[in-house]
Parts: structure tokens; sequence; C-alpha cells
């Protein structure tokens, strides 16, 4: 092997690389292109051959500057299967209004939530549901800080299990998610809702929906069901 000096001359690396088969020439080299251009085709041989012409839920979307506004702008709306509501609020509008339009329509057989945390009023609210026998069984799931930065509402919500045992539980896990399923049998009715809110009020923007769907109902409620509480 050798290198050509700008002189012209060569000089020698003496025996290195001696006995190592030669590099093919150049035109039986498979260039990156070709093997990109290979990849690409794979991949669209994957891809979907039709159109997409419609979404495989209708989706509707509505605006409200308060929990009023969006029970108003639910009230004449009977929530139908397959079907989501797409809400962005702009204050005043936690998590349990989305919960509220859902009870507006129906009585829930089985309803969890989840939170990383909520104010004492809503945890008397969603009592007085319960002893209404508007929600009959009931679980809670909530953020790790919640026994220790929330100590008054984490006495109200063991004081509530405590003297209803068969409402349901409470979850103390590593929990950011706001999320609601439930359901009524008889009715067929089953929902998620999924919101950026938490179960307190804010001044904050939040946007949230409401999807009546089993499957969503379904997979919320199979993972809820596996959590371990950090608290008894």
């Amino acid at each position: 092997m050798k290198f050509g000096n700008q002189d012209g001359t060569g000089f020698g690396f003496g025996s290195f690389g001696a006995g190592q088969t030669q590099a093919p020439p150049p035109d039986e080299v498979e260039p990156e292109e070709t093997t990109a251009e290979t990849t690409a085709q794979a991949k669209r041989a994957h891809r979907r051959t039709k159109e997409c012409t419609e979404l495989s839920q209708r989706y509707e979307y509505r605006r409200a500057f308060s929990e009023v506004k969006l029970l108003e702008a639910m009230q004449y709306v009977k929530l139908q299967d397959h079907t989501t509501y797409n809400f962005i609020t702009a204050g005043d509008v936690d998590s349990l209004s989305y919960l509220k339009v859902v009870l507006n329509q129906h009585d829930l057989d089985y309803c969890l939530l989840s939170t990383w945390c909520m104010a004492a009023e809503d945890i008397l609210q969603v009592r007085q549901w319960y002893e209404q026998g508007r929600i009959k069984k009931l679980d809670m799931y909530l953020g790790e800080i919640f026994p220790g930065s929330y100590k008054i509402e984490w006495q109200m919500v063991q004081k509530f299990y405590q003297e209803h045992p068969e409402a349901g539980r409470a979850a103390v896990f590593k929990n950011h998610s706001k999320i609601y399923a439930g359901c009524n049998y008889d009715e067929g009715f089953y929902f998620g809702i999924q919101t950026s809110a938490n179960i307190n009020t804010n001044p904050r923007t939040e946007q949230g929906s409401i999807t009546v769907d089993k499957g969503l109902f379904e997979f919320y409620k199979d993972y809820f069901d596996g959590i371990r509480s950090f608290e008894k």
C-alpha cells in the first residue's frame, strides 16, 4: 500500500495490511443512499393504504370561563357513546366540575378519582354524593404529598372510609394524574375524564375532556386497581 507525496514519489508502509482482503471495486459497494431507500420502502410497506376520512370518535369542543359557564355549556348536551367532549377553561374550574357534568345526567354505580391534591370542600362534596346515593362506590387515588401537606383533608378522607368501609378505598402513591372513570351498569354508561386540573379551584387556564367509552373506563380501572398504597 502506497501513498504519493506532492512530488510524485511514493512512500510505503512496508507490509502493513499485507494479506488483508482487498476492498471491492467502487461499483460493488452498496451506497448509503441505497440502504436508506430500502429502509424507507420497508417502512412505507407498513403504512396505511387508505386515506383517513374520519376520526375513530366524534369530537366536540367547548370553552368555559367558570364552573357555572361549563355547566351551562353542557346543560342541554346529552352525553353520547363514543364521543369525546373537549374543553378549555380560564379559571374557577377544577376537575370536579367535569364530574358534575356527568352526574347531572347519570348516577354512578362506581367512580374512581385521581388527583395530586384536593380541597376540603371537594372532599365534603364527594362524601355528600356518596351519602345521597349519587355514587355507590368510590375509590380515591392521591399524590404522595397528600397526607403530609394536606393533613386536615387527609383526615377527612380517612374518616369517610372509616365511617363507610363499604364505599371503596383511598390509595396514596407517586401520583400526579388527574383522572376520573366511572359507570352506570344498568344504563350501559361508561366514561373517562382527563384534565390538567387537580381537585382544587385555581385561576389558571386548564384543559379537560369527557369521553363516553367503555374501553377507556376499563383502561383506567384496570390500572388503578393494581395500585398499592403507601398509607393504610
